[in-house]
């Protein structure tokens, strides 16, 4: 459990009203470093409707934003910072997740960091996850990343553009060794996006969200 005196209480924006949430499989959303809990929530209205979708605010201040974690080539960045975050949308996942049919997590930048330590916490919770632009955090062989329960079984998209200034050659190349070995993985390169999201990429999102969480 989060200790309530390092972070706040979670922010959550949800796409529908609570009486429309109740019974739908549910869609967590992890916003990058910098941002909030509204940059991500307009993908909403272009992915499926069946889904109740939830973005949450990372806890932790950043210029005008919010960030998960220290940015890992900084001096205060550590695995413990890591694990805290994620812990702390555990706890609030667990707080709702019984009403949901299944969890599926979606993660941008830093936020598909967060979404794939989610699922190496809890190998057994998650549907689907989905990884934009973004990058596993090399753990090392901490015992709460249960990544010898993952046998290939969860589906994985990762979608990046091979120009992406952001995400550093040695996050990429941790990256792949980790997916290749541990998850069902769909692998998407984009052209000209950058480090960004594009429409063609949101397409395939929907595509990969309908086929593995909602005809399951």
């Amino acid at each position: 459990m989060t200790d309530a005196k390092v972070f706040p209480a979670p922010v959550i924006l949800w796409s529908q009203p609570e009486d429309q949430r109740a019974g739908k499989p549910l869609l967590v959303l992890l916003h990058g470093y910098g941002a909030n809990e509204q940059d991500l929530l307009s993908l909403a209205d272009l992915l499926p409707g069946d889904f109740a979708v939830a973005s949450v605010r990372a806890p932790l201040a950043m210029g005008e934003g919010f960030t998960w974690f220290p940015l890992t080539a900084s001096i205060d960045y550590s695995l413990d910072a890591v694990k805290k975050a994620t812990d702390y949308v555990l706890d609030w996942i667990d707080t709702i997740k019984a009403g949901h049919s299944s969890v599926t997590l979606l993660g941008f930048s830093m936020g598909m960091a967060m979404a794939t330590t989610l699922l190496r916490q809890r190998p057994a919770d998650f549907a689907a996850v989905v990884g934009l632009s973004g990058f596993v955090v090399d753990a090392g062989d901490d015992p709460t990343f249960r990544d010898g329960e993952l046998d290939g079984s969860v589906p994985l998209f990762w979608g990046r553009d091979q120009q992406d200034p952001v995400i550093t050659p040695d996050k990429i190349d941790f990256t792949m060794g980790w997916v290749r070995k541990h998850v069902k993985l769909t692998k998407v390169l984009y052209t000209g996006m950058w480090h960004g999201i594009n429409q063609q990429e949101i397409g395939h999102v929907s595509e990969f969200l309908t086929h593995e969480v909602l005809k399951k």
